[in-house]
């Protein structure tokens, strides 16, 4: 049975001990790492959350605790009360290293069975097994040191926040399902039956009513949720780092983030963020990375070869071009090297992304080889490689499609070269850039209307505007995103503060007039009565606290995440519940015929 603490009182922890505290008599309490039995000495590696002391103890230092020691394990949880001394070798590696306590008292509080992952840093287990057993996972120091770093990290961002004139207001989680955006997850009411409660995609347009309250600078760090199919790198439930500014322009956003942005680095990681950030327009970064998140840190940048080939006999290029698409290519420097497997490998994984193929030259000394050689004039051959800069040893690659579906195929084509070629050089850089002038509206064909690209709130430029109703595909919008290594860490928006011109949005979105009022009405009334000019940003705290911790898995940084099915294996959710409780909110459940 395990032993309590009877008025016992932790003085010190594990990973703070030095040679300055050599002779004094401490308390330190946590777990056995592990044990080592050295004839008359017991030697036990203790951890908590501030890393690992070694504890020693002797038959000639107290033998009742001596004895007491054989009984433990690893991952017992035990309080130990001793001198401080040097140790007689001591250990480098360890931050703690110089020291060891010589114990003279141990309690046990509790045993632990054999665990059924090992708890060390860098574990190699499966995911399911890492999920269900989270609260061992998460005693790994590695583990341990991703939460202090976000601990560290929403500090530092409170701490500028606070500084620059924001309150930290609360959003309600129960409100109302709105449409334009990913699946709600919805809640059923009991008090109002038939009727639900939506969870939070995002506080949008609760924290725009905050402008129109008056409060002129709002944050709050909040959960969101979406039901959606999960992707690499997503989760259910995640954590925005959301803010609301009013009186502001795009620019006043820009620059209050990336101070924020440069704040957080310096103070978790000492990293100084150069600024300002560069900016690119989203149609540059579309042409030159195929991406409206560009990794930045290679280069590598898709050329187009429209000019070159637009008279070109070869069909492929000439029904791109008839139907206003294009023909652009990467050139992989040394690509020359590899094999027609390599390329035709190349050629299907484009495919995956709707390119009907990939075209290639290969620079190889003293000949030029490519299948399409043969389609192509002379001057259109050379042409092509002039353009392309390319020179022996190098191998040309070329998309002819639609925009979208060259954008896409060479972009994703071009982030899986550098994976392959590693030329990413230096994997500890920090490339961040601003990307501006999206579009307001994305066509689906499909559905044969046009989506809010970012959301229905979102400003257009100001010189778009005539175009809402003639041209609505070339209508950009007072949007931002924040892109670090080529992924989007936060974006944002200067919203629509006009009730005439939201309406218009909505009306260009396929809302009546009557639709409009019944999803957002609550929102419009407010515009009413005097709504500021306004705009703000949300940052993913989950993303950014991955790049502060090092980590490629959005769920190491997640206390306790879901699997890419949206499962806790720890609690076993989501589950069946009580026929009371369905009962209570007049819900059936149909079952599922086999």
């Amino acid at each position: 049975m395990g032993e309590a603490l009877q008025g016992l009182k932790r003085t010190k922890m594990c990973g703070e001990l030095r040679e300055e505290h050599i002779g004094q008599i401490i308390t330190v309490m946590g777990w056995v790492q592990r044990k080592r039995n050295l004839g008359g000495l017991e030697f036990v590696d203790l951890r908590d959350r501030t890393g690992i002391l070694q504890v020693v103890f002797g038959d000639e230092i107290n033998s009742e605790a001596f004895q007491k020691a054989d009984t433990i394990r690893s991952e017992y949880c035990i309080a130990v009360t001793g001198e401080i001394v040097r140790r007689e070798s001591p250990n480098s590696n360890m931050s703690t290293g110089m020291v060891e306590l010589k114990a003279n008292t141990l309690k046990i509080f509790s045993e632990s069975e054999t665990p059924p992952i090992y708890i060390k840093e860098n574990l190699d287990a499966a995911e399911n097994i890492r999920l269900k057993y989270r609260y061992l996972d998460l005693r790994r120091p590695d583990m341990q040191k991703i939460y202090m770093i976000r601990h560290k990290a929403a500090k530092a961002i409170r701490d500028y926040l606070d500084k620059n004139g924001f309150l930290e207001v609360e959003t309600p989680m129960l409100t109302k399902s709105t449409p334009e955006g990913a699946r709600d997850y919805i809640v059923p009411s009991r008090n109002y039956p038939g009727m639900f409660y939506a969870l939070p995609q995002s506080p949008q347009l609760l924290k725009q009513l905050l402008m129109v309250s008056g409060f002129d600078r709002y944050f709050q760090i909040v959960k969101c949720f979406r039901d959606e199919d999960l992707r690499a790198n997503r989760q259910p439930e995640f954590t925005q780092v959301d803010l609301e500014m009013s009186f502001v322009e795009a620019d006043d956003v820009i620059a209050l983030n990336e101070g924020l942005i440069a704040h957080v680095f310096k103070e978790v990681l000492g990293v100084e963020v150069k600024l300002p950030i560069k900016r690119m327009p989203f149609k540059e970064a579309m042409e030159k990375y195929g991406s409206d998140k560009p990794d930045l840190r290679f280069g590598m940048e898709i050329t187009d070869l429209t000019e070159v080939v637009k008279t070109s006999d070869f069909k492929v290029f000439a029904d791109a071009i008839g139907n206003s698409g294009s023909v652009r290519a990467l050139c992989l420097k040394g690509g020359a090297s590899l094999g027609r497997k390599d390329i035709d490998r190349l050629g299907e994984f484009v495919k995956t992304f709707k390119a009907k193929g990939l075209a290639w030259i290969q620079l190889k000394e003293g000949e030029v080889k490519s299948p399409i050689a043969k389609f192509l004039k002379e001057e259109e051959l050379q042409g092509i490689i002039n353009t392309m800069n390319a020179e022996t040893g190098d191998l040309i690659l070329i998309v002819a499609d639609k925009n979208s579906v060259v954008f896409q195929s060479l972009g994703q084509l071009r982030l899986d070269l550098a994976k392959k070629f590693e030329l990413i050089k230096d994997k500890n850089e920090f490339n961040f850039t601003w990307i501006t002038e999206f579009p307001l509206l994305e066509y689906d064909e499909e559905e044969g209307r046009y989506f809010a690209a970012h959301h229905p709130f979102t400003m257009p430029m100001d010189e778009d505007i005539q175009y809402l109703d003639s041209d609505p595909g070339r209508v950009r919008a007072k949007a931002y995103d924040l892109v670090l290594n080529g992924e989007e860490l936060g974006g944002g928006s200067i919203r629509i503060h006009d009730t005439k011109l939201q309406e218009k949005m909505l009306e260009v979105l396929g809302f009546t007039q009557e639709s409009a009022w019944e999803s957002f009405g609550f929102l419009l009334e407010a515009f009413k009565f005097g709504p500021p000019p306004h705009g703000g940003l949300a940052f993913g705290l989950d993303r950014m606290i991955m790049f502060l911790a090092g980590t490629d898995n959005i769920k190491d940084v997640i206390a306790f995440p879901k699997n890419q099915n949206a499962f806790c294996y720890l609690t076993q959710a989501p589950n069946v519940v009580d026929e009371k409780q369905l009962d209570d909110l007049r819900i059936g459940v149909i079952k599922k015929e086999d």
